[in-house]
């Protein structure tokens, strides 16, 4: 009997209304232009309240709206809630939200978990909201693809960078790491911060993002590290901060899109 992974924080991070949802993430992609450039091969997109980060996101997510033969999505989110050493992945058949079921790549899961690159382990899915609101832009963008979530725990950039060489393959494969910049520091200290981190991101320099950079500065490094093997080259999209979007400049988060060809 199939399994679903029901959504976390559909109605909080994002609307759990179908059409809502869906006329706010098309009206959010329909903001940005679309840039004169392949499909990526990678973007790294942040995952706040759709308030704060989903204009930001969607300037990268614009770019999958072009001719493209995806059909497989990796993605790699940060842990927020549960401790634990490694990857980890869902037991789930389907990963469901307010739009719609994502069938699971069960094939490819079980290839990562055969060669111990990746457990089982649902508890690191319970309340996490850093994959989860990267689906509906992959609904609302892509026709027709299967996930492959995993969620990075305790580990390190060279362990995320084997995982990904397991699933690199061509163009029918899409690489989404989430993750957001600094966190907490006040607006022009974010500004400068985050602009730091953006230079090392675009210049594939993972040794340059310390640990209050990025909370998925794991995630983030390990795709640098494959990203500069496989000869991609990174564009940053937007760089801003919830002081931007939706909140006040005392006490921000930094956002950055960016996409690899």
């Amino acid at each position: 009997m199939s399994s679903v992974l029901l959504p976390s924080v559909a109605g909080a991070f994002y609307p759990e209304d179908p059409d809502t949802l869906a006329s706010m993430v098309d009206e959010m992609l329909d903001d940005q232009p679309p840039l004169p450039q392949p499909v990526p091969k990678a973007i790294i997109a942040p995952h706040a309240g759709y308030i704060y980060s989903g204009p930001v996101a969607a300037s990268a997510y614009r770019q999958l709206l072009l001719p493209n033969r995806i059909k497989r999505v990796v993605i790699l989110a940060p842990a927020h809630r549960v401790p634990f050493h490694g990857l980890a992945t869902t037991s789930a058949d389907w990963l469901r939200t307010p739009l719609g079921d994502i069938r699971v790549d069960r094939k490819t899961i079980q290839q990562l978990i055969d060669t111990h690159q990746v457990e089982e382990f649902d508890g690191a899915f319970a309340g996490e909201h850093a994959l989860e609101v990267q689906l509906p832009f992959l609904q609302r963008t892509l026709d027709d693809f299967t996930v492959v979530p995993l969620i990075v725990g305790q580990a390190n950039a060279e362990k995320v960078s084997e995982v990904l060489e397991q699933v690199w393959d061509g163009e029918e494969t899409l690489i989404v790491i989430s993750s957001d910049l600094s966190h907490f520091l006040d607006y022009h200290q974010t500004r400068i911060r985050d602009q730091h981190t953006s230079m090392a991101i675009v210049d594939m320099q993972p040794e340059a993002i310390d640990f209050d950079d990025a909370c998925g500065r794991i995630p983030v490094s390990g795709l640098l590290l494959s990203a500069k093997k496989h000869g991609l080259q990174g564009r940053n999209l937007d760089l801003r901060n919830s002081g931007d979007t939706a909140g006040d400049k005392s006490r921000v988060v930094g956002y950055g899109a960016y996409v690899f060809h």
